[in-house]
């Protein structure tokens, strides 16, 4: 890896989506993660602020052109409202959500070229329950979702996208049913909110056998958590990744106030510690994780520190 630096990407827009009072995915949670890695050191990071906004091309290869539009027009013309039962969108919200596709990207095109050693997309909002013709979830773009097409498009062959939020990645799990190209691991309370993430859900057609639910019973710990590690390496020996994408929610921590699991801060750790010993083993170490949820302000910047920092360890 030499001395290749871990990207972050953030952007100021990110914390003009605005919410509303009293909504759990607020800008607050980005502040306070700003606020707990501003000493994070220069030699291991580099900051980025200054991408460009996913475009509708690119976008659309996940979403429906039509409802990608409709989403412009209501932040332009409406102003303030709701995608659906507790998906916000304000003026800012479109620019925010496209950006937060492009910091994915960024990240993608510098981790692939060489130039990263791997990258974290600081973004909002999340992304990992839209689907291709809905806002879902607090998530309006499916930020991993695109990446992955893209990285598709660029030549990678086979992709492992884990998704460790507390919710079953819905929107990301449909996206790629039937593509054996593409293998989707899930660790996440069930039964609990989105109600998909099924141990009997393992694909479709092509793609029957490259999904991978690890549904885990309400109060699980980081035991029960790991004891599912070694599934997972198995899977990984026969599937070989190329790239590896992380939808790294951190609501799963025992702190938070929308989930119902006992993870601690240092169980991200050792999580991230998992996942790297796959991408160094068979894809180069190419790693690019996205912010899904992680509602304690406190928990979720520790918890986020916790997982920059192995990542560049």
């Amino acid at each position: 890896m030499g001395s290749l630096k871990t990207g972050i990407t953030f952007h100021d827009e990110f914390l003009k989506h605005n919410t509303g009072a009293g909504h759990p995915e607020t800008h607050g949670r980005l502040e306070s993660i700003l606020d707990h890695i501003s000493d994070l050191p220069s030699e291991n990071f580099l900051w980025k602020k200054d991408f460009k906004e996913a475009p509708l091309s690119i976008i659309s290869s996940i979403h429906d052109p039509a409802y990608v539009r409709s989403v412009g027009i209501a932040c332009e013309e409406k102003g303030n409202g709701y995608l659906d039962g507790d998906t916000v969108f304000s003026p800012r919200s479109f620019y925010a959500a496209s950006l937060a596709v492009g910091a994915g990207l960024y990240l993608a095109d510098e981790v692939l070229s060489g130039n990263l050693a791997n990258g974290m997309a600081l973004v909002r909002p999340p992304g990992h329950h839209a689907e291709s013709d809905h806002a879902m979830g607090f998530c309006i773009f499916n930020n991993i979702a695109i990446t992955a097409k893209y990285l598709q498009s660029k030549g990678i062959k086979r992709i492992l996208i884990l998704d460790w939020d507390v919710h079953h990645g819905n929107g990301t799990q449909h996206q790629f049913y039937d593509d054996d190209s593409v293998y989707f691991v899930s660790l996440h309370q069930y039964p609990f909110y989105p109600g998909t993430g099924a141990l009997s859900e393992r694909g479709r057609g092509n793609g029957l056998g490259s999904t991978l639910n690890i549904p885990l019973a309400r109060g699980a710990g980081e035991s029960e958590y790991l004891s599912h590690f070694s599934s997972i390496h198995r899977e990984m020996e026969k599937f070989q990744p190329e790239f590896v994408l992380i939808s790294a929610g951190f609501d799963a921590h025992k702190k938070d106030p929308l989930g119902g699991m006992n993870l601690s801060t240092s169980s991200y750790e050792i999580f991230t510690k998992e996942v790297k010993q796959i991408a160094n083993t068979y894809a180069g170490g190419k790693i690019v994780s996205f912010l899904e949820g992680g509602y304690d302000f406190q928990a979720l910047a520790e918890s986020v520190k916790a997982h920059l920092e192995t990542l560049v360890t």
